[in-house]
């Protein structure tokens, strides 16, 4: 949906210290972002109407150069470390009167956008960037106010984009010339040295999941999709863990593919688009997100163009394997038009499990999932470092534990009240391999993988026998329809009985000295459910 023409707000920018900025282009329709950013050279146009983009150096997330700054909001409330970087008000302030000033004279875009499909929980955040295209961006992935709500608009927060203005590392207290840094009390995130799109969407992911816990709304890196019944169904998954694949599915309606909030009514999106990885996409793997590729009002990062032919080539990673595309979410056919779902009745957690000895699927009780969510647990393959032959273990707590400023345990311990309150179901489903580790066993068939998530959704799996896995705890099904019985137990697709028994430990060992930074915040149950093993 398009507004009837640019509109601007009565709150300006000159409150922040933009008072000299040049012009002030204020809520363009996406083709008069599009047609500014090619007549400014911000990019390109592809062959079937997609904007092509480069951003150079960096392209991807900078965690190492992010900060929130340290005040009376955030000091006790947030969990300080390696992913939330304390950060000096004072050096804040003199960062931003310097960006302001760099910003004289100079023409910025302005897009006011909602972040949150949920009226009564909504953000307004003001999206103010020096190039058109990424106010393109910002208006693909976040939620247009009506012409009323626009013309009086008041940002809950700003994020203030420049990607051509460099910190002094020792003037201003960063790592490097690149910086990402929240000030709760100011409201404000500041972004510069990169022209990475993406660090403009996890801020406002990061926002949220600072403000919502308070509220008793649970914030979640995750998809999320409804069945014909309207049953909600919420996906966590790390990368390569099938999330995206298994929540799109043609019989359910898509809620939204990344980023949501759970609370008093229900499932709710917080983006109103997507922003896919898109290396080697295919027509026939993924048809709606590929068509997505081929379409004005698609922005394509980084992905290799033919200047002349302005065809496009979704294999070549010479810029980088973080190939994205940003699209509206109507863009895909069963998207919802609300954004919005009622409580769910399953959460699905994916694990690729590499070492191959987690249960293709299992139930969990609130505990366990609150274990496995301040876990979050997958396995990568055996690298091509020379002497490197068996697969690593990730662990990253909620699934998304650079975008979570409070302490995990805040988010574990929502999740289990929530699924208490409402009866929500909890499936722990590997993706990864059976009959033996990465080299040895074969990848779970996706056929089966399907079918287990469909029998998780559709009840059948509710009404299985269950008995507990010997070595993880959790309830496994001794029937499933369309998967064979032996397939549900990991031990007995390994030839090696033995060798099964060995690398189940060694996991139950991993999980065990994870978790260990956990322990004392969190309940008996909880300890009492954890996984205990020899690394």
């Amino acid at each position: 949906m398009e507004n009837l023409g640019p509109v601007i707000s009565k709150h300006g920018v000159d409150k922040l210290g933009l008072g000299g900025v040049g012009r002030v282009y204020w809520n363009l329709s996406t083709a008069q972002l599009v047609e500014m950013a090619v007549k400014r050279n911000e990019g390109h146009l592809s062959r079937y109407g997609a904007f092509v983009a480069l951003t150079g150096e960096h392209t991807g997330r900078s965690p190492n150069d992010k900060f929130t700054v340290k005040d009376a909001i955030t000091e006790a409330t947030t969990d300080w470390g390696k992913v939330n970087v304390p950060f000096d008000r004072d050096r804040f302030d003199a960062l931003v009167a310097r960006m302001c000033d760099y910003m004289i004279g100079r023409d910025v875009f302005v897009q006011d956008r909602f972040a949150g499909a949920d009226p009564d929980h909504r953000l307004a955040v003001r999206i103010i960037t020096e190039q058109a295209w990424h106010a393109h961006f910002s208006r693909n992935m976040f939620l247009q106010p009506t012409r009323e709500e626009a013309e009086d608009f008041v940002p809950d927060f700003t994020v203030l984009q420049v990607p051509s203005f460099h910190a002094d590392p020792t003037r201003d207290g960063t790592r490097t010339g690149i910086f990402v840094v929240v000030n709760f009390t100011r409201r404000l995130v500041v972004i510069g040295g990169t022209s990475y799109a993406g660090e403009i969407k996890k801020s406002v992911f990061s926002i949220l999941n600072f403000l919502l816990p308070p509220k008793g709304i649970l914030p979640m890196h995750c998809s999320a999709n409804i069945g014909s019944t309207g049953d909600v169904a919420v996906f966590f998954g790390l990368s390569g863990t099938g999330k995206t694949t298994l929540s799109a599915d043609s019989s359910r309606t898509l809620i939204g593919d990344d980023e949501h909030g759970w609370g008093p009514n229900g499932v709710f999106n917080f983006e109103n688009g997507c922003y896919a990885k898109v290396i080697n996409l295919s027509a026939e793997a993924e048809p709606e997100i590929f068509a997505t590729t081929r379409r004005f009002g698609t922005i394509l990062e980084n992905v290799v163009m033919n200047p002349n032919t302005r065809r496009l080539d979704l294999t070549d990673d010479r810029y980088t394997e973080n190939t994205r595309g940003s699209y509206p979410l109507w863009f895909i056919p069963n998207a919802s038009e609300t954004g919005q779902g009622g409580q769910p009745s399953n959460i699905i957690m994916l694990t690729a499990d590499a070492f191959g000895v987690l249960p293709p699927i299992s139930k969990l009780t609130p505990e366990q999932a609150m274990y496995h969510f301040l876990s979050g647990y997958t396995a990568r393959v055996a690298g091509t470092e020379k002497g490197v032959s068996e697969p690593s273990a990730t662990f990253s707590t909620c699934f998304g534990g650079p975008f979570m400023p409070r302490h995990p345990w805040v988010y574990g311990e929502l999740l289990a009240d929530l699924m208490r309150k409402h009866d929500t179901n909890c499936w722990l489903v590997n993706t990864g391999w059976s009959g033996g580790p990465y080299g040895v066993g074969k990848r779970m068939k996706i056929a089966y993988t399907r079918a287990m998530v469909h029998g998780a959704l559709d009840g059948h799996l509710a009404k299985a026998g269950f008995a507990p896995d010997p070595v993880f705890a959790m309830m496994i099904p001794d029937a499933c329809p369309g998967v064979p019985p032996e397939v549900l137990q990991p031990r007995e697709t390994w030839a090696d009985k033995a060798a099964y028994d060995a690398t189940a430990a060694k996991l139950a060992g991993m999980f065990e000295a994870n978790f260990k930074q956990y322990e004392p915040h969190v309940s008996d149950a909880v300890k009492k459910v954890a996984i205990r093993g020899k690394a």
